[in-house]
Order: C-alpha cells, then sequence, then structure tokens
C-alpha cells in the first residue's frame, strides 16, 4: 500500500517536462513484436503498466533492456504465443497483445485482462476485429484462444470507436495478407502515434485521425527508432493541479491541440491559458468559476480520463458543474471520496452534479483507480491541511515520479510505499 501525504494551501509555480506517454507507447511495444526486429524506443516513462508490458515481452521470448528512459526490444528470439494470468493481471491493455502475437504466431491464448475497474469494458470489440480478418476465437476457462492459418485482409467494421480494438486492428491487420479496411475507428492522438510507429516498421498504412483506416501490405524493417509522444492525460493533470491549488504553470513539450478539450474548460473557468509550440501555460489567480456542462465523449471531445481530473479543480468553483460521463458507468468513485473533504457532490448514474464549496479540508482518503487517484492527490492540493491517499498501485500506473514533479512545482507532497 502507498500513501500519497499533500500539505494542501502552497499554489504551483515553475516549468514541467511532460512524460512520454503511456497510453501511447504500451500499443507500440505490443507492435514490437509483429515481426522479427531490434527496436530502440526513447522518451518511455517508468510506469507500472510499462514494465508489466516488458515483462510480457521477456515471457514471449524477447530479449528486453532498459537505460533511463531507452527502451530496447529484440523480437527475433520470441518464441511463446501465450499470456497467463499472472501477467494480463497486472494491467487491463494486456489485450493489445491480441493482435500482434496472432499476426506473429498464428495463434494467441491470452488469460482475460485485469486493470483499473471502471465498469464494464467488453473486449467484443478486439475480438470482433480479428474474427474479421479469419481468426477463429474461443474463450476457454477464462482464456482468450485465437488461431489462424494465415490471417487475410478485409473489412473491420467497429460499432464504437473503442481506441484499444481499432489498435488490436491495426496491429492484426499488418500481418494480414492484402489490404484491410477499418470503419468507425478512434481518432485519438495515440492511433495516430501507433501509425506513425507501424509505419516505420515498414507498414502501408494511412487514415488514422480519421475515422476509416486502411492498411495495405508489410515490408519488414529490421532495425527501428522511435520517440514516444508527450502524455497528454500527464500534461491534463498538471492543468487541473494548477486550476485546484492556484499558481502559474508552463507546460513543455506539449501538443497544445492534444490538451485543447480541458484547456478550453478551464479557460471558460476562469484560468489565463497562453499556448505557443509544444507548450502551454496556465495561470490561476483567485476563485474560479464554474466549468457548466462537461460531457465525456471519446477524441477530439473531453476525454474521459480528464474527467476526474477537471472534478477537482472545479470542487471550489463559484457555481455549479455538472458532468455527465459517456464512455465509462463507474468512473464518479472519487467524488464519494471527495466528499470527506467537505466536497457537495450528488450522484445520479452518469450525471455528477458539483457545487462549488468555498474551503475544502484534508481527509484520509483511497484511490480506486488510477485517474480518480490523481484527482485525489490533486483535491488534496486546494484543500487545507493534510491530506492522505492510500493507494494500492494505481497512481503509479499512469505517472512516472508525480510526487516529484508536483514537488518541482511547489507543492508539500510526500510519498511512501
Amino acid at each position: 500500500m502507498s500513501i500519497w501525504r499533500v500539505q494542501g494551501g502552497y499554489p504551483l509555480d515553475g516549468s514541467l517536462t511532460i512524460q512520454g506517454a503511456k497510453n501511447a507507447v504500451l500499443p507500440v511495444l505490443a507492435a514490437a513484436i509483429l515481426t522479427g526486429s531490434e527496436v530502440e524506443l526513447t522518451n518511455v516513462p517508468r510506469l507500472r503498466d510499462v514494465e508489466a508490458s516488458l515483462n510480457i515481452l521477456r515471457h514471449l521470448g524477447c530479449a528486453v533492456g532498459r537505460q533511463d528512459d531507452v527502451v530496447r526490444v529484440d523480437s527475433r528470439s520470441m518464441t511463446g504465443c501465450a499470456i497467463g494470468r499472472v501477467l494480463t493481471g497486472q494491467m487491463r491493455s494486456s489485450v493489445i497483445f491480441l493482435g500482434a502475437i496472432l499476426a506473429r504466431c498464428g495463434q494467441a491464448r491470452i488469460a482475460m485482462p485485469g486493470g483499473c475497474e471502471l465498469g464494464p469494458r467488453p473486449i467484443d470489440l478486439h475480438l470482433a476485429a480479428v474474427k474479421a480478418l479469419g481468426a477463429k476465437v474461443d474463450i476457454e476457462e477464462g482464456e482468450i484462444v485465437c488461431r489462424a492459418d494465415g490471417l487475410i485482409g478485409g473489412t473491420i467494421d467497429l460499432a464504437l470507436p473503442s481506441v484499444g480494438a481499432t489498435e488490436n486492428a491495426m496491429i492484426a491487420a499488418c500481418g494480414a495478407k492484402g489490404a484491410t479496411v477499418i470503419t468507425g475507428a478512434a481518432r485519438e492522438p495515440e492511433i495516430v502515434e501507433l501509425q506513425g510507429f507501424l509505419r516505420a516498421l515498414g507498414a502501408d498504412i494511412t487514415g488514422a485521425g480519421t475515422d476509416t483506416i486502411a492498411v495495405r501490405g508489410f515490408a519488414t524493417v529490421r532495425r527501428v527508432g522511435w520517440r514516444v509522444m508527450p502524455d497528454r492525460i500527464a500534461a491534463a493533470t498538471m492543468l487541473c493541479a494548477c486550476a485546484c491549488a492556484g499558481g502559474d504553470v508552463e507546460l513543455r513539450g506539449v501538443d497544445p491541440e492534444h490538451v485543447r478539450s480541458v484547456s478550453d474548460v478551464l479557460g471558460r473557468m476562469g484560468a489565463d491559458i497562453h499556448t505557443g509550440s509544444r507548450r502551454v501555460r496556465i495561470k490561476c489567480t483567485g476563485r474560479l468559476k464554474s466549468g457548466g456542462k462537461v460531457v465525456t465523449e471519446p477524441y477530439p471531445g473531453f476525454p474521459t480520463d480528464a474527467q476526474p481530473l477537471l472534478m477537482a479543480a472545479s470542487l471550489k468553483a463559484d457555481g455549479v458543474t455538472v458532468f455527465e460521463e459517456n464512455i465509462f458507468s463507474d468512473r464518479y468513485r472519487q467524488g464519494r471520496e471527495m466528499v470527506r473533504m467537505g466536497a457537495k457532490i450528488e450522484i445520479a448514474g452518469r450525471r455528477a452534479v458539483v457545487t462549488g464549496v468555498e474551503r475544502l479540508t484534508g481527509a484520509t482518503l483511497t484511490a480506486e483507480d488510477l485517474r480518480g487517484g490523481a484527482s485525489l492527490i490533486i483535491a488534496g492540493l486546494g484543500a487545507g491541511g493534510e491530506t492522505a491517499v492510500y493507494d494500492s498501485g494505481h497512481v503509479a500506473r499512469g505517472y512516472e515520479g508525480l510526487d516529484r514533479a508536483l514537488s518541482t512545482l511547489g507543492a508539500h507532497i510526500e510519498f511512501t510505499e
């Protein structure tokens, strides 16, 4: 069990370079096994989900090395095609290895994935994608078992713009014979990032960033270098932290468009937002205003991962902020903890109504998921007294040295494990 102890009441000030993106590097690591290649990735954050992915690669027989932010994967020695429950239970996104293993080996056996409990997150779309390429899929004693004598290109129609299913479809299609068209694709920046990496690996793939992606072929490249994009949710976390605590913070290495939906709401609340080439600056003085209505949607809409973070920033805002969660059915767990700090939150189904209060009081809280845990830490920055957040490892899954980053900006925070 980890404990985050936050002494509130200290504004944030300074500049910070944002870490590499968790949600971008995980599918890139999976795609690295498509063919026997040597891959060097830079700007790879030290996160529990990343370490879980590296352990999966080692388990499959790949040679994996790490030095600082550089990770090297040599998949020429890969021999395995199965991932057991111990490894998949460490993160939900372990299912992203399905398409890559199937494309490389012609078969895959993966235990049902774990991760944050945010409500039902069926993997039906992932399975439908590989079925559309000719794979036979069975569920045997809690394991996904896929077989294909040879994947054949075709049309994959995604019923929902699932990021993970889109990524699995893209990766699997690179191992299929003939052309594949993916419709209803997710449009997140991480999809564009994966397309860039697949191109570097030798794929003929276009359309990422739109709802239609085409994969026309694959010519193996033996050595690939790739720099991981900055993490837009980590950037949103710091923007919301400054909005809650007050202060003046500049984030470097960030694409302003990737956090536009979040910065626009914070600007509406009264934060002073300035953007430039690869940077975003936020300045917050005085009490913020209500954020109005915030609806989570697929990109470029407001991201579900930023909903708990903005909720923390809205707790002391003057007026009422209404959240409507359209992605996950159980993503207001942090709200029930924030009430212990004196926050006024009413939750009914997919809607949460936050009425700003003038003061929050530090309390002992429990993190139940990754972004919810980060939001409780943010709330502690804007509260009076000490807030202790007990966390069974959720926050470390998505943030590299969050305590150090916030301390650099002047926060009084301690992390013990």
